[in-house]
């Protein structure tokens, strides 16, 4: 293999998480975690505690203390009642009660400790959960269609094949030592429910006629990702037929782990790849592991709806409903979570669905009783049909336990959107995604008004929090492209109110129903720059 060569004859090329990778393969600290848990914390090197990103696990800040952060991975979002309760009991044992929704549907712990982590272990693996791969160098959970089974927009029901997928990867010490992170989308919803342009790998719904008839399967973009440096992923001229997704999935894989970049850490996630060989080279060494493949068919994608699904929605199952709701920036409490699984036992069929916009969904509920099901205490918070500002938040965890943010976030956040509900009435919404530094987890690019959390000097309070702001993103099918920033930097203080002005400006010469996205394109930039000068100057 490629990458094996660079390690024998030129490991010097290495940075130095490939060194320590070359030592210990991140899986090897599963084997490890009985004995750190009963030593306690201090008996850990520090060596190894970049690895416990292979076990799902960030050293919240500060790592000294040694409380972790957790994900555990839920493939496309579909939760049973069963995990659900465990998932609760995690939460409310262990997790001091906090519970957050990912923009990746992931379900994600904070203030866990080394001696409580064999018992998590235990719990998740009971019903069948695994946070392993959920962070670190390793293919991630599988983003996918969060009504996939009832989707009457979907294509094809992707619950086998995006678990097929996702249990090959799991533990898998083929594919534990990837140059960096590996994302993947599945989904056949035509409005684009994996965020296809932003995946390392995205399998979107697609129809190609083979022997006279219409076969349904997938188109496959490669290379996108966000960070500091963020890319669109790129379509390949190839359509997958549902029986040989897995094989394309590990064939792409492949190819990564064996010529990705592995010199510059910076530089080493897949996009950095297919921006220098392009797709046609690297459709070329795919056909080469999987033999050939089919061209592209019809792209199936229609209107992107940015992940959101509240209300209430009929199902392909006749007399059956799915409801969605919002959950202000993804957080949630075990109270919520136990109440949640409640409801979902005695109005659905158990089962709950998180979303990559940060919020849920229960599906398989009969028609007469989903009045009931609303009339639930729970949905006075976890609205139904939210107001536009707090429903179209999204927002990472920020400097509260992340060690790379710079600002407060989440509940800023929520405090902004709320104030924005009470001070700015648009007939439209508006999603604003918020974060802490360049990584970009909260997915700032793709927003219609991005704000990235920066240290700003200042005359009298010296340094302060504060944010830039981006404008004009979208995933919308043949127009993606990620938001452009204005220049100027906002006390974080003054957030709220400065945001409101912006928005009052769009408000006041926005065309009937226009939304953010359109309306940045016809008035340009400049004119958007020229608003917020104004707002910065009398600030």
């Amino acid at each position: 293999m490629a990458y094996e060569k660079i390690w024998a004859n030129e490991p010097d090329k290495l940075n130095k998480d490939e060194l320590r990778k070359l030592e210990k393969d991140g899986l090897e600290i599963l084997n490890d975690i009985e004995k750190y848990a009963k030593e306690g914390f201090e008996s850990i090197p520090k060596e190894d505690w970049s690895l416990f990103k292979w076990a799902g696990l960030y050293l919240q800040k500060p790592k000294e203390d040694g409380y972790f952060m957790m994900r555990v991975n839920i493939p496309s979002g579909i939760i049973t009642n069963e995990q659900a309760e465990v998932l609760a009991g995690i939460g409310k044992d262990y997790g001091r009660d906090v519970i957050d929704i990912t923009t990746r549907q992931a379900i994600q712990y904070h203030w866990l400790t080394i001696e409580q982590l064999p018992d998590i272990y235990k719990r998740l693996e009971s019903v069948n959960l695994s946070s392993v791969g959920a962070c670190g160098d390793i293919p991630r959970t599988i983003v996918g269609n969060p009504l996939a089974g009832v989707d009457p927009n979907e294509l094809m029901d992707t619950r086998e094949i995006v678990e097929d997928v996702y249990r090959f990867f799991q533990r898998n010490p083929d594919f534990s030592n990837l140059p960096r992170k590996f994302k993947m989308s599945i989904s056949a919803n035509i409005h684009n429910a994996g965020h296809d342009r932003i995946n390392c790998v995205a399998f979107t719904p697609a129809v190609k006629e083979i022997d006279g008839e219409e076969v349904i399967g997938f188109h496959v973009k490669v290379g996108g990702g966000l960070s500091a440096k963020p890319y669109l992923a790129e379509e390949l001229d190839v359509f997958v037929q549902p029986e040989r997704v897995k094989d394309v999935a590990i064939a792409i894989t492949t190819i990564y782990r064996d010529f990705g970049y592995r010199e510059k850490r910076h530089r080493a996630r897949l996009k950095f790849l297919i921006a220098d060989w392009g797709v046609e080279k690297f459709k070329e060494k795919l056909l080469e592991y999987t033999g050939e493949l089919p061209s592209k068919g019809t792209c199936k994608l229609e209107k992107w709806n940015g992940g959101y699904f509240y209300g209430v929605h009929p199902q392909k199952q006749e007399g059956l409903s799915y409801v969605g709701f919002n959950v202000p920036v993804g957080r949630m409490n075990s109270e919520e979570w136990f109440d949640l699984a409640r409801i979902a036992r005695e109005y659905g069929n158990g089962e709950i669905r998180t979303s990559n916009s940060q919020n849920l969904l229960i599906p398989n509920v009969p028609n007469e009783k989903v009045d009931a099901l609303l009339q639930e205490k729970l949905f006075e918070r976890i609205k139904l049909e939210p107001k536009n500002f707090i429903g179209y938040s999204v927002s990472c965890t920020g400097i509260e336990y992340c060690n790379l943010a710079l600002v407060e976030t989440k509940e800023r956040m929520r405090r902004v959107a709320e104030y924005l509900d009470e001070h700015v009435s648009i007939d439209v919404p508006v999603r604003i995604h918020m974060i802490g530094c360049p990584n970009a987890c909260g997915q700032r690019q793709i927003a219609d008004i991005g704000l990235q959390g920066v240290k700003m000097k200042t005359k009298d309070k010296g340094m302060v929090e504060a944010f830039e702001l981006y404008v004009g993103g979208t995933l919308e099918k043949d127009i993606a492209q990620f938001n452009e920033k204005l220049k100027g930097k906002i006390d974080a203080e003054e957030l709220a109110p400065a945001l409101a002005a912006f928005l009052r400006y769009y408000e006041e010469n926005k065309e009937a129903n226009e939304v953010f996205f359109d309306f940045a394109k016809r008035v340009g930039l400049e004119a958007l720059q020229s608003a917020l000068d104004e707002i910065l100057e009398t600030a």
